[in-house]
């Protein structure tokens, strides 16, 4: 997949407006129930990189940006400043925010992954482009140092040195991007319009990675 490990930049992307998108098909019977069914495992993220514009100059770093990435054809990495931690927003990641696994004795690689609970109900969303750097991880509550376990930025995957041992549990904290690409080919920008308070429509789509 095409794909350029840089981010967007994140003062034009914190004023952006978007989140989740599931895609839900649903049968009407003649009983008046439904039948519901998702084609999805995952839900799919859009965003709109316009409304994060406050001056001329923001537009033209957002041109310069989009002209680099040619477009629609490669894909970037995105600041979700609403959902960008393992943790709670108002707090730093620790090492036991999100539980990844279990070890087995053989298995070395362990893909980062976060959890959305509510009541008895959970859903998994893998993590493929975790920001290098803020990865911490534990095997049964006790954080591990670098030369134990290494951390691959571009994909996710955590590896240890020594495989777990069985029935150790696996747990990691950290801050992500969200993979994604320019949902058009084109921008419009009105120099007029953009003085008078009407912002491009910039979509962004994520990206299956």
């Amino acid at each position: 997949m095409a794909f350029h490990e840089v981010r967007f930049p994140t003062d034009l992307s914190f004023g952006s407006v978007g989140g989740p998108e599931r895609r839900t098909d649903i049968v009407q019977l003649t009983s008046g129930y439904e039948e519901r069914n998702t084609p999805w495992a995952h839900s799919r993220r859009r965003y709109d990189a316009g409304l994060g514009l406050r001056s001329l100059d923001d537009v033209a770093e957002l041109v310069a940006f989009f002209e680099a990435r040619r477009g629609q054809m490669f894909g970037f990495r995105w600041k979700d400043w609403s959902d960008f931690k393992s943790c709670p927003p108002s707090q730093a990641p620790g090492a036991t925010d999100q539980v990844i696994g279990q070890g087995d004795g053989t298995t070395t690689g362990f893909a980062l992954a976060k959890t959305y609970a509510s009541g008895e109900a959970a859903y998994l969303r893998p993590i493929a482009k975790p920001v290098a750097g803020s990865v911490r991880i534990a095997l049964n509550g006790e954080e591990q140092d670098a030369g134990a376990v290494s951390v691959d930025a571009t994909t996710g995957i955590v590896t240890f040195a020594v495989a777990p041992a069985i029935g150790v549990q696996i747990a990691a904290g950290f801050e992500f991007d969200v993979p994604v690409r320019f949902d058009t080919d084109r921008i419009a920008v009105s120099v007029a319009t953009f003085r008078a308070g009407q912002v491009p429509d910039v979509p962004v789509l994520e990206l299956r990675v």
